[in-house]
């Protein structure tokens, strides 16, 4: 079993930065960073291979938003900048086991979720 508990939320105005956390216990082989917007469905993010640190990311946020992974602490990050307004949403953590899927940022792929910590960017 793996537990994901994200932090790091809060309200930033349009151009401003949020660091997001998200502790894990147990061992993974995929993580990743999914958001929800009101009205929309759950979308990815970021994913990236526990091991190797090797990063995907969606295109809305290519060159914003940075994952990252500290092993030691068994915690993954999300560090995004130049938030706009449409970054708005709930933000899920994610991890899957499987060493026979990829870590792109694809829903289908993640069946161990965190609660979600909400992101608020005000323009």
């Amino acid at each position: 079993q793996v537990q994901l508990v994200e932090s790091g939320g809060g309200s930033v105005q349009a151009g401003g930065s949020l660091r997001l956390s998200c502790a894990a216990s147990g061992s993974t082989y995929c993580m990743g960073w999914f958001r929800e917007a009101p009205g929309k469905e759950r979308e990815g993010v970021a994913g990236v291979w526990s091991g190797t640190g090797v990063s995907e990311y969606a295109d809305s946020v290519k060159g914003r938003f940075t994952v990252s992974r500290d092993a030691a602490k068994n915690t993954l990050y999300l560090q995004m900048n130049s938030l706009k307004p449409e970054d708005t949403g709930m933000y899920y953590c994610a991890a899957h086991k499987s060493i026979f899927a990829t870590c792109a940022p694809k829903l289908v792929l993640y069946n161990y979720w965190g609660q979600g910590t909400q992101v608020t960017v005000s323009s």
